[in-house]
């Protein structure tokens, strides 16, 4: 049991991307859907979800495409995975027992505390990615 499915994260992989180009050129979806690997029509389904979210933009016409809303600093990952997954939570159901439930509540928040970060601090992964590619002795 995954609590992020391939939604939530193909979604935050389109949104990486986008943080990517780093330019005000909107990023064509087939070009989204190469770099993230993820399927085009599926990629399109999301664009819908997150553009309802504001946390893209689509820009129409041949040089068109889509663009983040606001800018990195601006668009926490829980934000982007509420937007796609409906909710983040461990369970959503209520129990008859008020220890597992107070237990499910806590935690609740712990992980939405966990994704409470910053599309730009992903920048923080990818120097920790390229100093493991490029060490050398």
């Amino acid at each position: 049991m995954s609590l992020i499915s391939t939604k939530g994260m193909y979604g935050l992989s389109a949104m990486h991307q986008l943080f990517l180009s780093k330019t005000d050129k909107p990023m064509q979806i087939k070009e989204i859907a190469s770099n993230a690997n993820i399927p085009q029509n599926y990629l399109e389904q999301l664009l819908v979800l997150l553009r309802q979210a504001s946390l893209v933009k689509s820009v129409r016409g041949a040089q068109g495409g889509y663009l983040l809303a606001k800018d990195a600093h601006d668009i926490l990952i829980k934000d982007i995975l509420i937007a796609l997954e409906g909710s983040l939570s461990i369970t959503d159901a209520v129990i008859e027992n008020p220890v597992l439930n107070m237990f499910y509540e806590e935690n609740n928040a712990k992980l939405l505390e966990i994704f409470n970060v910053p599309l730009s601090e992903l920048d923080v992964y990818e120097q920790r990615i390229n100093t493991q590619l490029y060490y050398s002795i």
